[in-house]
């Protein structure tokens, strides 16, 4: 089973592509979606849109996991990472993939067992669990495959 996971930000948006077999997970591909800040919000939603949809025809994934936003004391971003939630939202169901949404501390403790674990230590684990031969960059990239073993965690449960 092939599962995409999403850290959606206008500037940057993290993707990583798992493949489920059993109980192991190996990473197909990881990376971000960047946008040029120069470019009007709805050019950059725009852009975000279709680079999603171009991984979901690349990788046919089953199932999507996006980052559920939390909490954020910049209200300004909040918005921004919800705006770009909704377009991964809306690319997903245009090719009728289920979407699961998950907290970071939910996604912190499917990776580390520890919801209040540092960023640094969900990297590592990540690294390990994928059986990669560095940490996986940039940060949104490494968030965003966390998000996707979440979800593979969690259907492999279900």
């Amino acid at each position: 089973m092939i599962v995409l996971g999403i850290d959606p930000g206008t500037a940057a948006t993290g993707y990583g592509v798992l493949e489920r077999t059993g109980t192991r997970l190996r990473a197909i591909d990881f990376g971000c979606l960047t946008t040029d800040p120069s470019v009007s919000p709805e050019g950059r939603l725009l852009a975000i849109h279709a680079g999603i949809g171009e991984l979901i025809e690349t990788h046919r994934p089953a199932l999507v996991a996006v980052e559920r936003l939390f909490f954020n004391k910049n209200v300004q971003t909040a918005f921004a990472v919800g705006q770009a939630r909704g377009v991964v939202l809306l690319a997903a169901a245009q090719h009728r993939i289920p979407v699961h949404e998950y907290t970071p501390n939910e996604v912190k403790v499917a990776v580390t067992g520890y919801g209040r674990a540092p960023k640094e230590q969900v990297q590592r684990m990540v690294q390990l669990v994928l059986g990669l031969p560095a940490l996986p960059r940039p940060d949104d990239a490494a968030d965003a495959l966390a998000v996707a073993i979440c979800l593979a965690h969690a259907h492999r449960a279900a």
